[in-house]
């Protein structure tokens, strides 16, 4: 009889402690809501959740609701977001912005993470392909009210607090979220503290050189159910979908067409060689011709993107190396030094590494179009070389330190 009764205690004390029994069911997990777009008066809110930029960000607006009605869908609807829900009808929109400000919600649990505990949770995040809205930056900089699509990757990280919005412990943080279908990620979290609040929030992929605008939508949050912590853990989400972006390879970019451009000029007009009367391949870069520059002269290469923290080359920058290589081609005694150069806020080993794979990757576009390998030298400075003052809070400083140059390193004279 005892044997029994022992047998009993045990499987009470199992299903206590690891049982199905022990779920905290989140207020709206799947963000059922009337769709509208967060404003910073007049907001209907989001049953359940609390905004947290309220209290991080008061002069931003809050996190959106999607997707647009069908029926009040047209090109100049705010978002222009248009994905089914993965679960009800509507789901949560998270943004980053470029002025260094994120959104995130928070809301009480029902009942406590404890320490020492496991838990584990899931949610399904996809990214639209369009997420319409202006640009703090170009409002700051140019008072622009132009709007900008907010599709760079961003991470979901969840936080534990005390209070509402507390952030006192980071439990999970996903990949970037770049996938464009829904994927259902789930999370092991392992607090160290006993929490009451929960935050989830958007922010950037780091390290981060500056910040940018980027989004990631939210549906179907499961429960939190307690695990065993010695059990064998596995991510339950799918292999990241990778977004194409050009690469500087031997083949990736075809030779340029010779084009009659100066940078800062506007687009490049063909020139057809047979046609003698064709004007010659431009002479000039930066505005300035063979005559104008000097040995050591260090010029500037504008318009030059990459994708965050990588040395991969974005399609819209072609234009502007395109003119490097016509002055090079045109200008056969020049030598010139590519110089690689990043904000201060990252860690200094960070920093050289991406200024010289920056460079590099400039200088590899520039070879692949033809210009003999030993005119093109490439070099990475980190943050070593400032023109300006910058710190995590300054991003236009930040970007202006964020450069690759030209350096004339001889003449041919």
């Amino acid at each position: 009889m005892s044997r029994v009764l022992n047998i009993v205690i045990a499987i009470l004390i199992y299903t206590l402690s690891f049982g199905q029994g022990d779920e905290i069911i989140l207020s709206n997990p799947s963000f059922e809501e009337v769709p509208h777009q967060g404003v910073s008066t007049l907001d209907p809110g989001i049953r359940g959740w609390y905004d947290c930029g309220s209290l991080q960000f008061p002069a931003e607006s809050p996190p959106d609701i999607h997707p647009v009605p069908s029926q009040l869908y047209d090109k100049n609807s705010y978002w222009q977001v248009t994905k089914e829900a993965q679960d009800g009808d509507t789901y949560l929109g998270l943004v980053v912005r470029d002025n260094d400000s994120w959104e995130s919600v928070s809301q009480r649990l029902p009942s406590t993470l404890y320490a020492g505990s496991c838990y584990e949770v899931s949610l399904f995040l996809v990214q639209s392909e369009r997420y319409i809205s202006g640009s703090k930056e170009l409002r700051d900089k140019y008072q622009s009210n132009q709007l900008v699509n907010y599709t760079e990757p961003a991470v979901l990280r969840i936080w534990a607090g005390t209070g509402v919005c507390g952030r006192q412990e980071k439990l999970a943080e996903s990949r970037p979220v770049g996938n464009t279908k829904w994927e259902k990620y789930t999370f092991k979290l392992e607090p160290t503290r006993d929490y009451n609040y929960i935050t989830l929030e958007a922010f950037y992929e780091v390290p981060v050189l500056f910040a940018y605008n980027g989004h990631i939508l939210v549906d179907n949050i499961s429960s939190i159910k307690e695990i065993p912590c010695n059990d064998l853990y596995v991510v339950e989400t799918k292999p990241e979908i990778k977004k194409s972006t050009p690469k500087t390879n031997r083949t990736s970019q075809p030779k340029p067409k010779q084009n009659n451009v100066v940078l800062g000029q506007s687009s490049p007009t063909s020139i057809d060689y047979n046609n003698t009367n064709q004007p010659k391949k431009p002479k000039k870069v930066s505005g300035l011709g063979f005559k104008e520059i000097s040995k050591g002269q260090i010029i500037t290469i504008e318009n030059l993107y990459f994708n965050m923290d990588k040395s991969e080359i974005k399609k819209e920058s072609f234009k502007e190396l395109n003119t490097v290589y016509n002055f090079l081609d045109s200008n056969d005694d020049v030598v010139v030094e590519i110089g690689g150069h990043t904000n201060t806020v990252p860690p200094k080993d960070f920093c050289m590494r991406l200024s010289k794979e920056r460079a590099k990757a400039v200088a590899d576009y520039l070879v692949d179009q033809g210009i003999p390998e030993y005119r093109i030298k490439y070099k990475g400075y980190g943050k070593s070389k400032p023109i300006v003052e910058d710190d995590k809070y300054d991003m236009k400083a930040r970007q202006k330190n964020q450069r690759v140059e030209i350096k004339i390193l001889d003449l041919g004279e």
